[in-house]
């Protein structure tokens, strides 16, 4: 029951910590909501079967965890070395060999796998390497090479990415790597995909329509983690299902000074416009070798909780951390520990938020009744979890119980801020009959108590999604049977 009192979700990534037996079972444990496979490391087959045996996993607990499968991206990088890594030395020259045809490198050049890089840039352009570890200001631009001096130096080894200060490199959004691993996704029946190195809204329509295509039906993630796409922040968030706030290539791009102001930005808009967020990177790094965080991990992660993201990112921590489930046992306390510092001040008043559909305005009723008489939880009926989607953005303490009879939807919800997807099928049963017997398989199931009062919403057929048009105030009697059920 505790548990399912968090309101914030996690989000896992899986990887070779991760593979070691019972350790997926221990994360379940720990209260993951969501996988996420990292499409840029490891085999198909290494993705199929994590993502079989983390059903496996949640199966034998029973609960219900989503899959998230994460895009490469055209990430750019530098290609190999012939001898290992090497130092590069600041004041030193540095070229980027943009043929395709380079030779493995050494501390004087080395290629990169972007060959139109060379017509991106110009004198006095600041390119950062190894997410911004080592720097290089570009002093000539030749046929495919780009001659650098080494501003900030270090050592470098194979494949490490980079990165243009302030954006504008024009790599497309979607390799060819990636077209096939939308596939994958497909094939996998991922329930989220994330879009990397997004930059406008034509990306996400692009990758939809990919996995449409072949035959996949996840929900789209914006990752947010190039300048452009904040000029365009608007559109993207609009053509997503949900962003994320991927904040290491875009710290790079940025800067470390703007990004958490740009992160709150991110939220507030995802928000305002009705998405899921997720906020990522570096979360609690250093639990890749300590059993615990730090003070700022754990300020980090509640101060992300307290502006209003959905759910909440680990990363290397899970994927080849020493201590995997007890970055997620830590990622859990820290949530409900922010939670309980959390005062809504949502404005529920009609003229403060624009009502497109019916389901949002009785979602937006739900709220401001659930706020006026005091409820004990929300239950909304739902095929589809669209009308959980809508009350969950806005914020309050109440927990929304959102039943549907689609696993689908059910494992789409588990992004939901304050949203507890259930499995029931109310399917052939008329409205009334079907709230009486959610409230009463809720009370079974011990998320109710005789006396609490409940709002439900639901349609005036179930089953059917984007039908539902009906609120109404319940109290809990005996053995579960609703009583003083009346329509408002």
């Amino acid at each position: 029951m505790a548990e399912q009192l968090r309101r914030t979700k996690i989000i896992a990534t899986l990887g070779p910590a991760t593979d070691a037996p019972g350790a997926l079972k221990k994360l379940v444990a720990e209260g993951v909501n969501v996988v996420r496979l990292n499409l840029s490391h490891g085999s198909a087959a290494d993705h199929a079967q994590r993502a079989a045996a983390v059903r496996a996993a949640a199966a034998e607990l029973g609960v219900e965890v989503g899959v998230l499968a994460d895009l490469q991206g055209p990430k750019i990088r530098i290609e190999r070395f012939a001898a290992g890594p090497v130092e590069l030395v600041p004041g030193h020259l540095f070229t980027l060999d943009c043929r395709a045809d380079a030779p493995a490198g050494d501390a004087t050049r080395v290629g990169v796998s972007y060959h139109d890089l060379w017509r991106d840039v110009k004198p006095a352009d600041v390119l950062l390497l190894d997410d911004g570890l080592i720097s290089l200001e570009v002093l000539d631009v030749g046929d495919r090479t780009i001659r650098c001096s080494v501003l900030a130096g270090g050592r470098l080894s194979d494949r490490k990415g980079i990165n243009r200060l302030g954006g504008g490199l024009t790599v497309a959004a979607l390799s060819d790597k990636d077209r096939a691993d939308i596939r994958l996704a497909a094939e996998l029946g991922a329930d989220f995909l994330a879009v990397s190195f997004v930059k406008v809204a034509d990306d996400i329509e692009q990758a939809r329509r990919l996995l449409h295509e072949a035959g996949g039906s996840a929900a789209l993630v914006a990752k947010i983690e190039r300048a452009e796409a904040i000029e365009n922040l608007a559109e993207i968030v609009d053509a997503s299902d949900a962003v994320m706030v991927a904040r290491g290539d875009l710290g790079v791009e940025i800067g470390d000074a703007e990004l958490p102001g740009l992160q709150k930005k991110i939220i507030r808009e995802a928000l305002t416009r009705s998405r899921v967020v997720i906020t990522a990177t570096q979360m609690m790094q250093s639990m890749v070798e300590s059993p615990i965080p730090t003070r700022a991990e754990v300020l980090d992660v509640a101060n992300a909780v307290i502006d209003g993201t959905d759910a909440v990112m680990l990363s290397q921590e899970t994927a080849a951390g020493r201590h995997p489930d007890k970055a997620v046992a830590a990622m859990r306390r820290v949530c409900l520990g922010a939670e309980r510092q959390f005062e809504p001040t949502e404005d529920l008043s009609p003229g403060a938020h624009r009502l497109d559909r019916t389901d949002q305005a009785i979602a937006l009723g739900a709220m401001f009744l659930a706020s006026q008489v005091g409820v004990r939880a929300i239950v909304a009926l739902t095929e589809s979890g669209a009308t959980a989607q809508w009350l969950s953005r806005y914020r309050s303490t109440v927990p929304i119980y959102a039943l549907s009879r689609n696993a689908a939807a059910r494992r789409r919800m588990l992004l939901y801020r304050d949203v507890y997807p259930v499995e029931f099928d109310a399917h052939g049963v008329g409205p009334t009959q079907a709230s009486r017997d959610a409230i009463q398989h809720l009370y079974r199931l011990g998320h109710l108590a005789v006396g609490d009062r409940v709002l439900v919403t639901n349609g005036d057929h179930t089953g059917q999604g984007g039908g539902t048009n009906t609120l109404k105030l319940l109290m809990v009697g005996a053995d579960g049977v609703a009583e003083g059920l009346s329509d408002l």
